[in-house]
């Protein structure tokens, strides 16, 4: 059988959109010659739809569009994502479906089994799981259907525990099916390619017959997929890899347990289904930035431009993202901004070809320091007047955000974040925040491969101590560690949940652990009124992170 992967990026809630789309690569497919088209999951609604599922009509629309599609389709089947109403009464009011489509109608209805609830994941919140995968017979054929999660359950997942039902894998090995399909919408985060594909070989291996795997693409809000869509012969070798970070349409022919050649295996498989890390981290955040902007109806990206690293780095993918002519950048230097800081910004914005302008903030700090002076009589300057530096950027970088309908970027990356290195309604201000969940030492990873053919972000932005420049003479590491430190502590403690004593056991000094520790701790109320962030790790702030603001547990 010919298999069309319709790896195609839609917007949650735009159904009219959606089922374009879905007709558009349908028919595409159907004239290269495809048996049968498979989308991904959720993908007339788009995923994730989260509680506009709550919405009255929410799902009955869905369903409305998914028949809709179902009465154009024709002599070739497609299996589409919908939300399905429950109709018995009892449990959620929706199903995570899939229709299978075929001569104008809905021939068949697979359920979704497992529902996650973890990490990003609320499903239960919104599903009735199914008791079991549905088994649909074509041509001929026997073909299982499993949606995303119900393949998670393979020995190296850790949360495959969270099941204590029947896994759906299992139950279609009893079934002798001469083909497999799971559509999925699984977020991205850096490495997570590699365990995807052995799962779906290893699926492969275990039912002895091929699996098709269609995989989401694009931005939603803080989520991005990287499609990596991917079909495995009975043998589990992989005969289709499609592209990551991009839409993509492509037939590949399977059959029931003959290896296909390699020759047009590689034929099959994209140049950027398997990448590297840094790769991966630039595309993805590229793609971010791309569609978070252009789904929500912003043609151009602003941001201020200090002269350091992260500005850089978020400049280089904005414009990459949404061309050169759409990016502004500021720079806005103060009393006690470098020279070089002010050279090293102005060189970016030559090197990108961005807009570029120049704005002092000097008499802007100057005219609140007079204001409060009163107020302040008797007290030293401290981290107060710091900050009114960082808030005046703010304060103009969104006015110009407001008069030229320019999506706001903050350029904070996950180390300042986790630390609180960060001024409220200062640097903190804006639409999308980019790079928050990239580490300080990911940022210079990141910022030389980008300068690895030619120098586009200044070597100078890259090699100068970095600094807020909130005072004379200041760095990072007067109030920091090294950030090679400080990355380590924070991945251990925020992200694989180490206790203060399990990371002073991994050689960390015990002051050094506990006041980044304490940091941390103290700085949610920060990161609570963050703007939303792209996700690349596995643990993110925001969505997938919900530590309470009051609290007092010490770890």
């Amino acid at each position: 059988m010919r298999i069309g992967l319709a790896q195609i990026n839609t917007i949650v809630g735009d159904l009219a959109g959606n089922s374009r789309r879905i007709l558009e690569a349908y028919r595409a497919l159907v004239a290269q010659g495809a048996g049968l088209v498979i989308f991904p999951e959720l993908v007339v609604c788009g995923y994730p739809p989260r509680d506009l599922l709550f919405k009255k009509r929410f799902v009955s629309d869905v369903e409305r569009a998914t028949r809709e599609l179902a009465a154009q389709i024709g002599a070739v089947p497609a299996l589409i994502g919908y939300t399905e109403a429950n109709p018995t009464g009892a449990g959620r009011s929706a199903f995570n479906s899939a229709a299978f489509c075929h001569q104008g109608e809905v021939l068949a209805t697979a359920r979704k089994c497992l529902l996650p609830t973890y990490d990003v994941f609320d499903e239960d919140r919104y599903f009735e799981p199914a008791a079991a995968p549905t088994v649909v017979e074509f041509g001929g054929r026997r073909i299982g259907i499993t949606i995303c999660e119900d393949i998670w359950t393979h020995a190296m997942i850790s949360t495959r525990r969270l099941y204590d039902g029947g896994e759906p894998v299992r139950q279609l090995a009893g079934q002798r099916c001469d083909m497999m399909v799971n559509i999925s919408a699984s977020p991205w985060n850096y490495g997570k390619g590699g365990v995807r594909h052995k799962l779906v070989a290893d699926t492969a291996r275990q039912l002895g017959c091929p699996v098709a795997y269609v995989n989401a693409i694009g931005g939603n809000d803080e989520l991005l997929f990287d499609g990596r869509s991917v079909v495995c012969d009975a043998a589990g070798q992989v005969i289709g890899g499609l592209a990551a970070f991009r839409e993509e349409l492509r037939v590949v022919a399977v059959g029931s347990s003959v290896p296909q050649p390699s020759t047009l295996s590689s034929q099959l498989i994209s140049p950027t289904f398997a990448q590297e890390d840094l790769a991966d981290i630039y595309d993805a955040l590229v793609m971010g930035v791309r569609d978070y902007a252009q789904k929500t109806g912003f043609k151009k990206a602003l941001l201020g431009l200090s002269g350091g690293i992260d500005s850089a780095l978020t400049a280089v993918i904005a414009a990459e993202a949404l061309g050169p002519k759409n990016v502004i950048g500021v720079s806005l230097p103060s009393v006690i901004s470098s020279q070089h800081s002010k050279d090293d910004a102005r060189i970016l914005a030559a090197n990108l070809g961005i807009e570029y302008h120049t704005i002092s903030i000097a008499d802007t700090v100057g005219a609140a320091e007079q204001t409060l002076a009163p107020i302040f009589a008797g007290r030293p300057r401290d981290i107060a007047e710091e900050n009114i530096q960082a808030r005046a950027r703010g304060l103009l970088l969104m006015a110009i955000s407001n008069k030229f309908g320019a999506l706001l970027l903050t350029t904070g990356n996950k180390s300042e974040l986790a630390v609180g290195y960060c001024t409220l309604y200062g640097d903190m201000c804006g639409g999308l925040a980019v790079i928050s969940d990239v580490f300080k030492m990911q940022v210079y990873a990141l910022s030389r491969w980008i300068n690895r053919h030619k120098e586009i972000i200044p070597v100078s932005s890259i090699d100068k101590a970095p600094s807020a420049e909130l005072r004379p003479d200041q760095t990072d590491q007067d109030s920091l560690p090294p950030y090679e430190m400080l990355d380590a502590i924070l991945k251990g403690y925020v992200e694989e949940g180490l206790s203060r004593a399990d990371l002073v056991a991994q050689g960390f000094t015990e002051a050094v652990v506990n006041d980044i520790v304490r940091k941390v701790d103290l700085n949610e109320y920060k990161r609570k009124q963050a703007a939303p962030g792209l996700k690349i790790t596995p643990l993110a702030f925001g969505v997938g992170r919900r530590i309470p603001i009051v609290q007092k547990y010490v770890s």
